[in-house]
C-alpha cells in the first residue's frame, strides 16, 4: 500500500458475461456499500453489451462501472468501435486502455494508446492504462526497460493523479495461475512511481498503480500489501461476486494495521 493513496480494485471481464451473469455484478454493488467503501474503491468493468445496464444496477452503491476499450477519435466510420463519449452516455466513470491482449490482438502501439487516454480524458473518463513485459523481455532482463518505454509512450501528458490509474500487469502472468515474486513487484511498482513523480511530480506520487496478473483471493492480501501497489486489477476472479468481494475485504485487515 502506497501511503495517502486510496486503494482500488477493478475488474476487468474481457469477453465475458451475459444478461444472465447481472446478479454478479448486483451482488457485487450490494457487498462493497459497508464501512470499507469509505477507504476503497471498487470498479467493474464488463463488456460493452452490459455497461449501460450495469450502470442502472450500481445507481446506489460505491461501485462504479467503466468499459474495456474506446476509440482515440469522437465518432466516424470506424465499424465495432466505441469512443469514449459513448461509455460516458451510458454512465461509465473509467476505461481500460492498453491491456496486453489489445496490444497483441489488435496491434496497439503506445502512439494509440496515448490517443485513446486523451480522448478518455476529453469525456472526463479515468483511464486505466495498462503497461507490462513479455516473457522473453523478462528473461533478457528488460522489464525495466520496457516499463519506461510503455510509460513514456502511453500516458499523455495531461496525466493527473484523478484521471489515470497505471496497472502493471506482467503479460506472462496473465491467466496463467503464476505471479511474479514480490520483490519482482515491489521493483516493478516502485520504478514505475519515480518515473511518474519524475515525470509529474506530486501528481505522480498520488497516481493509484495496481498489480494484475492471476490475481485471486488466495493471495490477494499478500500482494496488495506491497509497497506501492494500490490496488488490483482483478481478470477470472471478477467474473463470480464472492470472488471479487473477497479480494476487496482484504483492505479491511491491511487498513486496520495502518490505524
Amino acid at each position: 500500500m502506497s501511503p495517502d493513496v486510496r486503494p482500488l480494485i477493478a475488474g476487468n471481464w474481457k469477453m465475458n458475461g451475459t444478461r444472465q451473469s447481472l446478479g454478479e455484478i448486483k451482488a457485487m454493488a450490494e457487498g462493497v456499500m459497508g464501512p470499507l467503501s469509505d477507504r476503497v474503491d471498487a470498479l467493474i468493468c464488463p463488456p460493452a453489451t452490459l455497461l449501460y445496464v450495469a450502470t442502472a444496477l450500481c445507481t446506489d452503491s460505491p461501485l462504479m462501472v467503466g468499459a474495456q476499450d474506446c476509440h482515440r477519435n469522437v465518432s466516424g466510420p470506424h465499424t465495432g468501435d466505441i469512443s469514449a463519449e459513448m461509455i460516458a452516455d451510458c454512465f461509465g466513470t473509467h476505461v481500460i486502455l492498453g491491456h496486453s491482449e489489445r496490444r497483441t490482438d489488435h496491434g496497439e502501439t503506445d502512439h494509440i494508446v496515448r490517443d485513446k487516454a486523451a480522448a478518455a480524458y476529453q469525456a472526463e473518463l479515468t483511464a486505466i492504462i495498462c503497461v507490462g513485459e513479455t516473457e522473453d523481455e523478462r528473461d533478457s532482463y528488460s522489464t525495466l526497460d520496457v516499463l519506461r518505454r510503455q510509460l513514456r509512450g502511453s500516458v499523455p501528458d495531461g496525466a493527473t493523479a484523478d484521471n489515470t490509474v497505471i496497472a502493471y500487469e506482467p503479460v506472462w502472468a496473465i491467466g496463467s495461475g503464476v505471479t511474479p515474486t514480490a520483490e519482482d513487484i515491489d521493483v516493478a511498482h516502485s520504478f514505475m512511481r519515480s518515473e511518474l513523480v519524475r515525470r509529474f511530480g506530486d501528481e505522480g506520487r498520488h497516481m493509484r498503480l495496481l498489480y494484475g496478473g492471476s490475481v485471486k483471493p488466495a493471495n490477494a492480501e499478500k500482494l496488495m500489501s506491497i509497497a506501492n501497489v494500490d490496488g488490483a486489477l482483478v481478470g477470472g476472479a471478477s467474473l463470480k461476486a464472492d470472488d471479487f468481494l473477497a479480494i476487496y475485504s482484504v483492505y479491511e485487515g491491511l487498513i486496520a494495521e495502518t490505524l
